[in-house]
């Protein structure tokens, strides 16, 4: 049982941005999914509703109302009275960048031959937690792959 790899521990700064990298993450997650969720459902329906982000983002409609709060005190989304929410054009292009980011890594996924239901959930968390560079290398993977 012993002939696992074990990493020497880092020193403590270094040790420490792994888990400041990690934080970061988890504090853009949800508004990255809400600004993308926000997108999907105005190219649907002309508008995003409290109660249609709330059902499928399996959360209440007050837990909506406030996160939708700092996303506008964020600049990345208006709210009309009587209407739905819309993106500012800050908050469509972070939608846009996220669905980049979630297609390569669903992509990605694929290509090792995870069935596309996987692959579109795992791709779900891993997109908001993989670097530029990691972004770069499953693209390379994937573009490799398609001309085998």
């Amino acid at each position: 049982m012993n002939n696992k790899k074990l990493n020497p521990l880092l020193d403590a700064e270094e040790h420490a941005q792994g888990f400041l990298q990690v934080r970061e993450a988890h504090r853009r997650e949800l508004m990255d999914d809400y600004v993308e969720l926000i997108s999907d459902l105005i190219r649907e329906f002309g508008e995003a509703r409290q109660v249609d982000l709330a059902a499928r983002l399996g959360v209440s409609q007050p837990t909506v109302a406030k996160t939708l709060k700092r996303l506008a005190s964020a600049g990345l989304v208006r709210q009309l009275p009587y209407r739905g929410t819309f993106l500012t054009p800050e908050g469509e292009k972070l939608a846009a960048e996220n669905r980049e980011r979630h297609n390569v890594v669903e992509d990605f996924f694929i290509a090792l031959g995870i069935s596309p239901e996987t692959a579109r959930l795992d791709a779900e968390g891993v997109e908001h937690h993989v670097s530029d560079e990691t972004l770069d290398a499953f693209r390379r993977f994937t573009e490799q792959k398609k001309t085998e």
